[in-house]
């Protein structure tokens, strides 16, 4: 089949002969060949390569780490009592509620320990599927009273092997970031085994691992992995529909396994604010970022019985505000430098005005007072008051 070559000239004038310039095959009516199978072929094995690399080093992160504690504590040789006090401080009052589940004569009667407790607090009755992040322990112990494993594996075990494993999803999201923001894996491997390397600045789950952290971080890695290959260009509309039910799966187990997921996503959500003011970033994808980060706060508020924290925090005062201000500022992205630079402040004004009148309507109507404390601190940090 005959093939002609197409230079890439400029608008209005041919291309200058010591400029580079891109040749594709293409046919006689103007379609693009196919690339040379030898190309496919080669694609294949890096990422077979790739993938067999990025599970390798998640394994071995995770058989890393559980040798480190069981070094540490020698955990196989000690009695029970003895396990469950290496949890130090709050640790153990999570796998506390796991325990309880487990020993719990049915699953029923395990949710409603903990829906109404009276142990944790003295002299009162708490919710605390409502008051702390500890579905994980919920589902967990679910899955160990139905699975066949009781007769070969302890529940203290089977706890922290499962928070060991998900070290090996945080590697592996790693990995995967690294790998499509470089377009080698080569990148990945150098960001794995730097994790690794830093275990020290980068994790304490071998000492203290039912910590609400070594739960939240790996779907947080796998959160950023997923937005970095939506951000991509030239994505199929069902690969940006799979995309985005993987961010916001992400997104939502972040938010359930731990209460100090908003102050995270604000940050990000701040991030992604800025890059789409300075038009780095498609406007439809950030706002679907947007709505993914609300429904997802929504829906672990509804799980933690309607915990009026979640409502009163700032990201979704700041979200809705972005969303809003979109709506009342059109064409923001349009004009010359001058007139869009105007649009640029006002926009941003608009969005923190109506981010701290949404969040105080917000906490009057709740009466929310719980989180004044961080407020102060931040102003005396700055000099603005004093904590007292």
């Amino acid at each position: 089949m005959t093939t002609i070559r197409q230079r890439r000239v400029g608008k209005g004038a041919e291309a200058a002969e010591d400029q580079p310039s891109e040749e594709t095959n293409v046919k006689p009516d103007g379609k693009i060949l196919p690339d040379p199978p030898g190309g496919k072929l080669w694609n294949i094995v890096s990422i077979t390569v790739g993938g067999i690399v990025a599970i390798s080093l998640g394994l071995l992160t995770s058989v890393y780490v559980a040798t480190l504690h069981e070094n540490d504590l020698w955990f196989s040789n000690i009695k029970e009592v003895e396990r469950e006090i290496s949890f130090r401080t709050e640790c153990g009052l999570y796998y506390s509620y796991y325990k309880q589940m487990i020993q719990a004569a049915s699953i029923q009667q395990g949710l409603h320990g903990l829906v109404y407790d009276n142990k944790t607090e003295s002299v009162r009755t708490i919710n605390i599927l409502e008051r702390m992040n500890v579905y994980q322990e919920v589902f967990l112990s679910i899955l160990y009273r139905i699975l066949p494993i009781q007769q070969y594996l302890e529940p203290v075990y089977f706890y922290i092997y499962t928070l060991f494993g998900l070290q090996a999803v945080y590697v592996i999201a790693l990995y995967v970031t690294s790998w499509l923001l470089s377009g080698t894996w080569l990148s990945g491997l150098l960001a794995a085994c730097w994790y690794i390397t830093n275990r020290v600045d980068t994790t304490r789950v071998e000492f203290t691992i039912p910590l609400r952290e070594n739960w939240a971080l790996p779907f947080f890695a796998v959160q950023i992995a997923a937005i970095t290959y939506l951000l991509r260009t030239h994505l199929q509309p069902a690969q940006e529909r799979l995309t985005l039910m993987a961010v916001f799966i992400a997104t939502f187990l972040f938010s359930l396994t731990w209460q100090f997921n908003q102050f995270m996503m604000l940050i990000q959500a701040l991030a992604l604010f800025i890059l789409d003011c300075l038009d780095m970033l498609p406007t439809a994808k950030v706002t679907w970022l947007y709505i993914i980060q609300i429904s997802g706060l929504l829906l672990v508020c509804v799980l933690q019985f309607f915990n009026s924290m979640i409502l009163g925090s700032l990201l979704i005062s700041f979200n809705v505000s972005v969303l809003i201000a979109r709506i009342i500022q059109k064409n923001l992205k349009k004009g010359g430098l001058p007139n869009r630079l105007g649009k640029l402040i006002l926009h941003v004004l608009l969005v923190l005005c109506l981010t701290l009148l949404i969040n105080k309507f917000i906490k009057k109507i709740l009466h929310l007072e719980s989180d004044e404390h961080i407020f102060k601190f931040l102003k005396a940090k700055f000099g603005f008051g004093a904590t007292r």
